[in-house]
């Protein structure tokens, strides 16, 4: 048996690795998209299941104004004397010189929950992590920013005791790692073993010059000695290896003796070098020499075929690709953009076997969307809806959407015009350039189904006024710009597909969508 990588495919980044028992778990970011941390669950390290999401409520994170890529910011999920610890920053900003990144620590007894509300850590810095010693003692690490000009704007890695009792950060706040001279030092995380500390590090920029470090000391105040044969992980020498952008890891050892890292990586799909899929999780075996970790095939790339712990296989069941919205509930697998799925703008109960959406803000506002969307997580995959709507302005949409963020997208809907009355049409943005297809078809009966198709770079819009007979619209679209690597600043994410309801009007129109279906290829 072996663990075939990405373990987690499509936007799953920045993995925080955990074991309890005979239980695996990975939190991940989540960025602008509701509910916040991604959990998923493994009893082998080969088969994984998604199986939950710990930020659930404005309460744990309003993410109302937060910026696109912003949001939740490279969770920590730790786990101690029958208590998980879940770190994350809510980043309100980070473009320009300033960053405005908000650490807070929320705990729950099961990892189903209920988790608490936050506990309010600093604001020096992303990527907290909690460490817990064998003394009793816990620490926080986290990178710090400096804007300062003419400073090191990853200014380096900060340390301070966190009181369990109190629930607070005490004590002096020491910096412990300049980082190495690749640079940008992000993500530490923390460990123990046979005395010393180990502090892992991403460094390099989460791009194609990406990596992991490892330094260690006696003391966790320091100083740290660099590991001699950094970096540990990287694919930033080698362009032929599948595992692009590989770095921000973390460790977990088996209950068997085994090592293994959880990493990052993105799998380019173009000569562009575009990463639609974003940023997945992977996982690479490592072993100890001389107190020192190192890959176990003695390099330092990222393997796509890892091998599997000694651990008995636990598949899980195969997730449907269909929903028909006849349950209580909506299916895990979706998300909304930075606020919670409520009553007032999406509805199961509305009209039974239907999922409602009523429409509210523009697909540029970062405030109140309705749209709810998921995870491509296949180069090439068909997403279909079937959608009831009865427009009455121009102001008035609905469809299905294939998404990156507010700058860019592409959007198969049914509106309303003047001339034509209901039609079904494209428009797509590709930041300032806003384009609506020549071509709109007038949509004589309420009911219409709406099919992306999507082909590495390639996406093709259709629909069908009966569910078998489909015709194309628009022309074929370049689906490789919803990636991080079109970005014109900075983009963490992914490509989403799903579907969503705007009525710029205020009257708060509604759409009704009888099912999703999603199928990969």
């Amino acid at each position: 048996m072996e663990i075939r990588n990405p373990i987690l495919p499509g936007f799953n980044p920045d993995p925080s690795i955990c074991r309890v028992g005979d239980d695996y778990y990975i939190a991940t970011s989540t960025f602008e998209w509701f509910p916040g941390v991604q959990i998923h669950h493994s009893r082998d390290l080969v088969h994984w299941r998604l199986l939950t999401r710990v930020l659930n409520r404005v309460s744990q994170l309003d993410m109302r104004g937060d910026p696109d890529s912003g949001g939740i910011w490279a969770p920590c999920l730790t786990h101690h004397e029958g208590t998980f610890y879940l770190c994350y920053t809510d980043v309100k900003n980070f473009i320009g010189i300033w960053k405005d990144t908000h650490n807070y620590l929320v705990t729950a007894e099961d990892i189903m929950g209920p988790w608490t509300d936050p506990i309010y850590l600093n604001a020096s810095g992303f990527d907290p992590s909690l460490f817990h010693d064998d003394d009793g003692k816990s620490y926080l690490v986290n990178m710090i920013v400096d804007h300062r000009k003419g400073k090191n704007r990853f200014g380096g890695t900060l340390l301070q005791e966190y009181s369990r009792k109190e629930k607070r950060l005490i004590g002096p706040v020491r910096n412990i790692f300049p980082g190495t001279s690749l640079g940008c030092t992000e993500g530490p995380h923390i460990y123990k073993r046979n005395g010393f500390y180990y502090l892992m590090l991403a460094e390099g920029g989460t791009g194609y010059k990406h990596a992991v470090t490892i330094a260690r000391s006696r003391s966790i105040t320091g100083p740290y000695e660099v590991h001699p044969h950094n970096p540990i992980l990287t694919s930033a020498n080698d362009a032929g290896v599948t595992l692009q952008k590989a770095g921000h890891a973390s460790l977990v050892e088996t209950q068997n003796g085994e090592w293994y890292i959880a990493h990052l990586a993105s799998r380019p799909i173009t000569e562009k070098k575009r990463c639609v899929l974003g940023r997945e999780t992977s996982l690479q075996k490592v072993v100890w020499k001389d107190d020192w970790l190192s890959l176990h095939t003695g390099g330092n790339a990222p393997e796509s075929a890892v091998p599997a712990p000694d651990i008995v296989s636990h598949p899980f069941p195969a997730e449907p690709v269909r929903d028909d919205f006849d349950d209580s509930t909506i299916p895990l697998c979706f998300q909304s953009l930075r606020v919670p799925m409520t009553e007032d703008w999406i509805t199961l109960t509305a009209r039974k076997g239907y999922l409602r959406l009523y429409g509210r803000e523009s697909l540029a506002s970062n405030h109140r969307q309705s749209l709810l969307a998921r995870r491509q997580q296949a180069f090439s995959y068909t997403a279909a809806t079937c959608l009831e709507f009865d427009p009455v302005s121009f102001q008035q949409m609905a469809g299905l959407i294939c998404y990156y963020d507010t700058d860019r997208f592409f959007y198969l809907h049914v509106s309303h015009d003047e001339d034509i009355g209901r039609h079904i049409a494209v428009i797509s943005r590709d930041y300032d350039v806003f384009e609506e297809t020549a071509e709109r078809v007038p949509l004589g009966t309420a009911r219409v189904f709406l099919k992306a198709d999507v082909d590495h770079e390639r996406l093709q819009f259709s629909y069908s006024f009966d569910g078998s007979k489909w015709h194309s619209i628009g022309p074929v679209l370049d689906a490789s710009k919803l990636s991080d690597d079109y970005s014109r600043t900075w983009g963490f994410t992914g490509a989403f597909v799903g579907i969503c309801c705007q009525d710029l009007s205020g009257v708060r129109c509604h759409a009704d969508f009888d099912w999703f279906e999603y199928t990969e290829r």
